[in-house]
């Protein structure tokens, strides 16, 4: 999935930590794709 991703592997990095980890209910998907899609959005002005 190389390519798909807004953030660069240095920046993942220091988001990672941060996100919540060891919770309840149903899996998590992959949040580095999320929150490139996130990052998409808000700049190409979709919202």
């Amino acid at each position: 999935m190389r390519g798909l991703f807004w953030l660069h592997d240095k920046q993942w990095a220091q988001l990672q930590p941060h996100l919540p980890t060891n919770q309840t209910g149903p899996a998590r998907d992959d949040d580095r794709l999320i929150i490139s899609g996130i990052i998409h959005i808000l700049q190409c002005g979709a919202w």
